[in-house]
């Protein structure tokens, strides 16, 4: 938003917040004031990234213009210096952005979709993606959260292409977002007959839920399917078509669900779950810059991206952005040593 229209918005809030009848209402006061301030500390930011930018200009002026050595020495320090600073205001008004969209997601997140997708290396890189999708079931099952298989996609030998689990409450969002992105394992394959060490990928995305997502889809827009259920999904697999397949035709999303008994309320999931993701992408561009690392999460699941590794013949689980190494790896897999990791990103973010 930009400091004109800021200024209007602010004296729209200010004139809100002196009627008399405005005040009666203590909820709708509060969220003005709260919106008051941020749209306050924002001008604050952006007049000083404007003075900032003036300070820039002139030292450039002075170097396009001047031969004296001293005023050059005195123009590229009070150059480099300003451009720190405001790099510096520039990021602290992307964070400010961050913050308050986090702020409202999280007063609104009803649970996570956790999506896992085999990456790079073939077959290998199926089962360690099972293996990822086993890991986070397990542990959302010891930490009691509400857990369910929405779609599964899996190979001949028991590998995962794609797996899909729907987990409720606020609390596996702020536990689980940092796992985002794509995780590297580095193991001797069962079907390795040379004892060779294979590089493969597996990618996990986390798709906020919110609550009374407002977002409308048009019945012309979405071109829908059913199949008979492979997965969960009760008595009827196999036997009706309960399973639904949604095709959105704007955006080229598809959402599969068979985790319901009846095709009626796996449809309405499907239909939940594309909301909830045609909401991530609107969020994602009205962020625009704060949004970039959100959008590319999972990378391309080239094995250069990874955010972890999974040493087996070293027995080392490695987090690179925290640089920091855990062992007994087949304990994590198992759902029992994920906390740990977890913890460490409380701790190191304040994530508290």
């Amino acid at each position: 938003m930009e400091l004109e229209q800021l200024q209007r918005e602010k004296e729209k809030l200010l004139k809100k917040l002196s009627n008399p009848e405005f005040l009666s209402d203590k909820q709708t006061f509060e969220e003005t004031s709260r919106q008051l301030k941020k749209i306050e500390s924002e001008i604050t930011i952006q007049k000083e990234i404007a003075k900032i930018e003036k300070k820039i200009k002139e030292a450039q002026e002075i170097l396009a213009e001047t031969t004296d050595d001293e005023l050059l020495t005195l123009a590229k320090e009070e150059l480099e210096n300003n451009q720190i600073l405001r790099d510096k205001f520039l990021q602290k008004q992307l964070k400010q952005k961050e913050d308050n969209y986090k702020s409202t997601e999280d007063d609104n997140i009803k649970g996570i979709l956790m999506e896992i997708r085999a990456g790079t290396g073939g077959e290998e890189a199926a089962l360690f993606a099972q293996d990822l999708f086993t890991m986070y079931c397990r542990y959302a099952n010891s930490q009691n959260w509400p857990l369910k298989i929405i779609d599964t996609s899996q190979t001949t030998l028991g590998g995962l292409k794609e797996g899909i689990i729907e987990i409720g409450g606020k609390e596996p969002f702020e536990n689980l977002k940092q796992e985002a992105g794509v995780h590297r394992v580095q193991r001797i394959p069962t079907t390795e007959k040379s004892g060779r060490v294979h590089t493969s990928t597996a990618t996990v995305a986390i798709l906020p839920q919110v609550k009374n997502i407002k977002v409308e889809i048009k019945p012309e827009e979405i071109e829908e399917t059913f199949f008979r259920a492979s997965g969960p999904g009760g008595q009827n697999v196999n036997k009706v078509e309960t399973a639904v397949r949604l095709f959105h035709k704007p955006t080229g999303l598809i959402i599969s669900c068979q985790s319901e008994r009846h095709q009626n309320q796996n449809r309405e999931k499907a239909l939940e779950i594309l909301k909830n993701k045609l909401l991530n992408i609107k969020t994602q561009e009205i962020i625009g810059q704060t949004g970039k690392e959100r959008r590319s999460q999972i990378g391309s699941a080239e094995r250069s991206e990874k955010i972890r590794t999974y040493n087996f013949p070293q027995d080392r689980i490695t987090d690179h952005r925290l640089k920091k190494s855990w062992h007994n790896i087949e304990k994590v897999l198992k759902g029992d040593g994920l906390n740990d990791i977890i913890e460490a990103f409380k701790k190191e973010f304040h994530r508290d």
